[in-house]
């Protein structure tokens, strides 16, 4: 049975997390799902936006399925290793997929979770909306980029209060960290979160995973070392239909018929 919703309209592949009764949560077989999704996203010329929610009104993604932690506890080693390696592969795949990632968050991001929203480039919350590292509060210690991710999105001091104290952040707290974009009414979130991921995708695709890998890079480079590679990119960018569209559509005062190319 699958426990990823996937489909494609109108250029948006849109992934909606399917265990309700378990918050969504992730075992070894829905993380193979994710990553098998994310491989097929990333040959698809058709995809030009990703959007990630939760089945329900409670949960984005509790993050792994402790349960199955408990009930195999004796080949746990073995088990977490089966789950990070395609969740490793999933992440970085989704990171550096042209098509923008977004994140609707409907209720409770933890874990793996959290990481899916912080790997997000536009993530939007219902104001019921709640997150959690969790990781530290069974003992554990955190996965699927979030290590990574997180001190670079709220700093090196907040994501440690947040493994060290298992502080829960509410929507309105999330915003105001940079973990969000947009907070919204529950009733609101998958209007605003559609509307945004077609916007986006009617957008110059290949220039938008140009800007992911740009800033991928920015804070591993120095600064002469990211000049230059700002101007490689915005030099092949220029080449590109798009690129071209862009360019004759202003001068044109009309609005760019961008096809991703």
């Amino acid at each position: 049975m699958s426990m990823i919703r996937f489909e494609v309209s109108a250029g948006v592949a849109s992934l909606t997390l399917d265990r309700p009764a378990a918050f969504n949560a992730l075992d070894t077989s829905g993380i193979l799902e994710l990553s098998a999704i994310a491989a097929e996203l990333a040959q698809r010329r058709d995809v030009r936006a990703v959007l990630i929610t939760g089945s329900g009104n409670k949960a984005f993604c509790a993050g792994g399925d402790v349960s199955t932690f408990v009930r195999e506890s004796d080949r746990v080693g073995t088990l977490l290793q089966e789950m990070t390696d395609p969740l490793n592969i999933a992440v970085a795949r989704l990171m550096r997929l042209d098509a923008p990632v977004i994140a609707a968050v409907n209720g409770v991001a933890a874990g793996v979770g959290l990481s899916l929203v912080a790997l997000s480039d536009l993530a939007i919350a219902a104001d019921s909306a709640r997150f959690t590292t969790a990781y530290t509060q069974i003992g554990y210690t955190p996965d699927g980029g979030s290590s990574w991710l997180l001190p670079r999105l709220v700093g090196q001091r907040r994501a440690m209060e947040l493994y060290l104290t298992g502080r829960t952040l509410n929507a309105a707290e999330a915003l105001d960290w940079g973990l969000v974009n947009q907070v919204v009414a529950p009733e609101a979130l998958e209007e605003s979160a559609r509307s945004l991921a077609e916007r986006i995708a009617r957008g110059p695709t290949g220039a938008y995973g140009k800007v992911k890998s740009l800033l991928l890079e920015t804070l591993a480079n120095p600064l002469e070392a990211q000049l230059a590679l700002e101007a490689r990119t915005i030099i092949a960018q220029s080449q590109t239909n798009d690129g071209r569209e862009g360019v004759r559509a202003f001068v044109e005062k009309r609005t760019p018929d961008f096809r991703g190319g």
